[in-house]
Formats: C-alpha cells, structure tokens, sequence
C-alpha cells in the first residue's frame, strides 16, 4: 500500500480545512498495519496527535448501542419487533398511527425526522448558536419528545430520517432491561471483553488522561477556539471517547461478524441493509447507500463496505470497513473538516489495491474544480470567475453595478461535457460547461464564456 499517498492526501485536506489533529488506523484481518497522528491535539501546548490520542467518536456509539440491544434479544429480554412502549411505560410513538418498533429505531426509521434536541444544545454550549434546552439525559429527552407525535412524517420503515432522540430511547432501554446504567453497561459488555481500556463515557477519566485531544470550533476564517463534550447530554447516540488504538480492537469485532460480542445472526441483522439512505448518485439517480441497525452499507468497487461516522461539532470520526476483505479503517479529528468518510475511503481504495481518484466523490471534486477559473465573452466584453462552493460552483459576475453570484448545482458530470442548474426568477435555468478544442466554455443564459486562466 502506498502510504506516502495517503499521506499526502490527509496533510492536504487537513491544511485546507484548518483541521488541527487527526490520527488513523488501518486494520487487515487481524493486523494492526498503520496507524499515525497527524496534527496537534492540543494547539496552546503544542502536543502531537498519536494514534493513541482520545476524541469523542460521536455517533460511531450508536453501533455499540446497538450491540448491546442485540445482546439483550440473545438473552430473551426483548425483542426487535417490542413496541417502544414496552419498554418505556407511559411513552408512546406512533407515527400515522403505526407502532413504532425497537428495529425501527436501531434503523433511524421511526417515521419522525430529527428533532434536534442535540444539534441545539452542541451549538449552545459551543457558542455557535443552538439553544438552550434543559436537558441532561434520556429521561429529559424523553420529556422533550413527548409532544412530537404531529411532527411525524411517514409510517415507520418507510423513510430513513437520521434520529439522534431514537438511540437516546435504546441507550434508556438498555439501562431498564440490564438494572445497570448504559456507561457501566458498555464498559461491562463491549469495552472490557475487546480490551479497550481507553475508552470513556465519563468526563473525569478523559480528563485524568494525559492524551486527550483538546475539542476544536473551526471558525469559517480558519481560528480555533477550545469546545466541549457533552458528556451527560450525549450518551447512547453519541458519548463514547476513545482513540484509534482501542478501536481497531471494536474494528477486528465487526469484521469477524461480531463474536464474542453477539452472534452471527444478530450480525447480520446488525449489517443487512435495511432502509434506503435518501441520497442519491448524480448519474444514475440510485441510492449512494442503505442504513443497516447502527451500521451503513454501500457498494464499495464491487465489495460490499459497512460504515458509521460520528460528529460533535468539536470532533469528528469514521469507522469504515469491507468484511469480505477484511480490511478496514478507524478515523478520529478534533474539529469539522474535510469529510472523515471520504478520508477513510481513500484508505480503504488504497488498502484495496483500487485508484482512490476513481472513487465517485473524488471524481467529482476532480472535475469540479476542473472547471473554476477566469472566464471571459468575446473580446473580453464580460468577465467572470468560478469558485468551487462545497459541493457546487459558485459563478461571480463582477461587471455589474450589484455583482452577481450565482449558486450551480450538479446535474451530469463528465470529462468532456457537464450540466448545472440554477434558478432565475423562479425559473430552472440549464448551465453547460463543455470542453472544445481543449478550452474550457461555460453557457449560461444568453452568454457564452471561454475560460482564459
């Protein structure tokens, strides 16, 4: 595997991204074969990032909810097809009137689109907007979504809406069905048996440990600024600290189907693609992807690839891996960048032996920003520029008395001819960027624009 390669690769989005530390494990069959930090996990003090460096791995947690859900259904305690409020006397959900299930919540299928409550309260309590809500756990959030059953939008198993409220419920669950609380049940069931002894979902050991990544807000202008973990808040969907080292132990977990953590049945279970994920490929219009219990799965260049990641605003992660081939990845930062997913998959097509530029998302950024620079009319009458804006090119006409930004969004991308869309005056307006005689032409409304730099 060439490692210089994917050196290269995670040095540079996190350069242009400000993402201050990163570390990294690659896992084959039972091999730890790579791991390295990148960055610094704490900017004020200078310390290094290292493979053995703790970050929260927000919602990569919500699989280990899950296995321990699934723990419960081995032991009889529960089953997948319970009623929630079976589980949780005197709380109700039911979407269009149908039952909500305890799959339908392990599979963010309830039929209930988010309701926020984390959002709010990451961004209050790092200063970046959010609200205030008095929330310090699963009951409270319980209480918080008492009144959401109008908010429904579809029958449960119908529609994948990612529902954060939904592993809080599981997380309470578990707690109700084991007599244990859901940190000491994870630590005594999960952590414990695959001998992750750096993994934390209380704040005094990660603040006791001498290697935890200080959290980062990465403002649009590049500074930082310390955050902070919600450590009470956030459990069951999103509380679980760790670092790359433990994780590749959970890694070899799930690529040997589970064991000894559950059988092979619940892993199954656990990995089958259950509901379609809503977004789409730009050619063909087909799902990118299905979400399993705790777990999503895709195509993979022709190999099925199991995933989750997980972010807090302040951290961000991925754990992505393809069982067939036993290969796998564990990604962990300490702020918002460029896509952990994306990152992780760029290793994994390395691991693979595969071009990793092949990949869809790498290829539409190639041909993305294949297509930014100065354009010019005929005779240099206009001029404009095109900027790579996220996921879509922003087109600036500078000429007019009010300068003039225009939002492109992708419809068909290709080497040789792509299409974008905008809206004027409430009008779908088709926009073509066409390669001609080896220079750059881009058409939109009566214009037509040869790309000179």
């Amino acid at each position: 595997m060439n490692t210089h390669k994917l050196e290269s690769f995670l040095f540079e989005k996190m350069r242009t991204s400000n993402l201050p530390g990163l570390s990294i494990a690659l896992v084959s069959g039972d091999e730890l074969v790579y791991a390295r930090g990148f960055g610094q996990r704490d900017v004020a003090r200078g310390y290094p990032a290292t493979p053995e460096t703790l970050y929260s791995i927000g919602s990569i947690t919500k699989s280990f909810t899950v296995i321990g859900i699934l723990q419960l259904a081995e032991q009889g305690l529960l089953s997948l097809e319970d009623a929630v409020s079976k589980h949780l006397s005197g709380f109700t959900l039911s979407p269009e009137g149908e039952t909500v299930r305890l799959k339908h919540l392990m599979m963010n299928a309830t039929g209930m689109p988010a309701l926020a409550y984390s959002e709010a309260l990451i961004g209050y309590y790092n200063k970046t907007g959010g609200r205030y809500l008095p929330i310090a756990g699963s009951e409270d959030i319980l209480t918080f979504m008492q009144d959401a059953h109008d908010w429904a939008e579809t029958k449960p198993g119908e529609r994948w809406f990612y529902f954060n409220e939904g592993f809080a419920l599981l997380g309470l669950i578990i707690e109700k069905l084991s007599g244990q609380t859901y940190n000491d049940y994870i630590q005594q069931h999960i952590l414990t048996p695959l001998g992750m002894q750096r993994s934390f979902l209380n704040k005094e050991h990660v603040d006791n440990d001498p290697n935890a990544a200080v959290p980062y807000v990465i403002y649009q202008d590049g500074h930082l600024e310390p955050g902070h973990y919600l450590y009470r808040t956030i459990r069951s969907e999103g509380g679980l600290i760790s670092n790359t080292i433990d994780m590749s132990h959970y890694l070899r977990a799930l690529m040997n189907h589970g064991a000894p953590l559950i059988n092979r049945a619940s892993f199954d279970a656990m990995s089958s693609p259950h509901v379609p994920l809503p977004y789409r490929n730009l050619q063909d219009s087909s799902p990118v992807g299905h979400y399993g219990f705790g777990l999503q799965t895709k195509d993979f260049f022709g190999s099925t690839l199991l995933s989750h990641g997980g972010s807090v605003l302040v951290a961000t992660a991925q754990l992505t891996f393809l069982p067939e081939e036993q290969l796998g990845v564990v990604l962990l930062t300490n702020g918002s960048g460029y896509s952990t997913a994306l990152m992780a998959e760029y290793a994994l097509a390395l691991m693979l032996g595969e071009d990793p530029d092949a990949l869809l998302q790498q290829r539409n950024e190639r041909l993305l920003k294949k297509l930014t620079g100065q354009y010019e009319t005929y005779k240099q009458t206009m001029n404009a520029h095109v900027v790579k804006h996220g996921d879509f090119l922003k087109l600036i006409m500078p000429n007019a008395a009010q300068p003039e930004e225009v939002i492109l969004v992708p419809e068909l991308l290709n080497e040789d001819a792509s299409r974008f869309f905008t809206l004027v005056n409430g009008a779908k307006l088709q926009v073509d960027f066409r390669q001609k005689a080896g220079v750059t032409e881009l058409v939109f409304q009566r214009y037509k624009f040869r790309r000179v730099c």
